[in-house]
């Protein structure tokens, strides 16, 4: 028999003070219920409970062991609990912006829900930041400096930019050889994180900030590349991006000394009390697919 089970008998037995009454609580017959009480005194080794009188005293071995059992049934659920808390189902609601959704959370969703197919992701993709709270977000994915406060933020990786034009728009309007020559550009800029001004390390490791300033600023990197590659002006846009553009000649990167400053990736949520398994294991898959990137 199940020493556990017996255990959750002997502590409503001794709670009740009959067999019969810890049989109809419990929804087994009398006879079972004896049965689980003779397998705990067995188990003990020692008479567990007087049944010389109509309601049912405890042994002193007795009154030792329930308290041994209390324990025992305390931990069985715990444990229990903690089983289920590991189990990833229900539904997971995930924010993020457009190029968060495409570029980051897009590539891990079909390995991530087909291991764990009781988990159902909600994508909320919004270029404006949501609140959580308000919108009902387990958590939100965000590339910024400056994570909101009041809110957990764990960071996952790092999102890396380039600065880069058309070779057209380079031979029309010359490849600037500074970050000071950015101001005779037009600079085509994302309108959230990244306002008008772009920070870049420089050769030496330091950070400037540099002004910028063109007729196109936009929430979506997408539509800055596509820009770009029409010929517009001078991007900053995530490598991920801007890679394919890249490597076809569409695009050609500028300023090899001068890198932009990585902005951090960061998984927002509002509690590190109770998180749901699908929740920690969605950032865990995220974070080692930023590992490659």
């Amino acid at each position: 028999m199940d020493r556990v089970i017996a255990a959750q008998v002997y502590n409503r037995i001794c709670e009740l003070g009959s067999l019969s009454a810890a049989a109809r609580a419990l929804g087994i017959s009398r006879p079972m219920v004896s049965r689980y009480l003779e397998q705990m005194e067995k188990w003990a080794g020692t008479r567990l409970v007087n049944r010389s009188t109509r309601k049912l005293t405890l042994t002193p071995a007795g009154e030792k062991v329930l308290q041994k059992t209390r324990n025992l049934t305390r931990l069985s659920q715990e444990i229990e609990d903690q089983s289920a808390k590991d189990i990833p189902a229900g539904i997971l609601r995930v924010a993020c912006a457009h190029f968060t959704a495409m570029q980051i959370v897009a590539p891990v969703l079909p390995g991530f829900l087909s291991r764990y197919p009781d988990v159902r992701i909600e994508m909320d993709v919004n270029n404006h930041p949501v609140s959580l709270i308000g919108e009902r977000i387990d958590v939100a994915v965000r590339i910024t400096d400056n994570p909101e406060p009041g809110m957990i933020a764990r960071r996952l990786g790092e999102c890396r930019s380039v600065l880069c034009a058309s070779p057209e728009y380079l031979k029309a309007k010359g490849t600037p050889a500074s970050l000071t020559e950015l101001a005779q550009h037009n600079c085509l800029h994302y309108s959230f994180f990244a306002g008008q001004s772009w920070r870049i390390i420089t050769e030496q490791g330091d950070v400037e900030s540099v002004a910028v300033s063109g007729n196109l600023c936009a929430s979506i990197s997408s539509l800055l590349m596509d820009a770009a590659v029409q010929h517009l002006g001078i991007a900053m846009l995530p490598v991920s991006e801007a890679q394919a553009a890249l490597d076809s000649g569409k695009l050609e990167a500028i300023l090899p000394g001068f890198v932009p400053k990585p902005i951090g990736i960061y998984g927002i949520y509002q509690s590190r009390d109770h998180q749901p398994a699908a929740q920690r294991l969605f950032l865990d898959e995220l974070a080692r697919s930023l590992m490659t990137m």
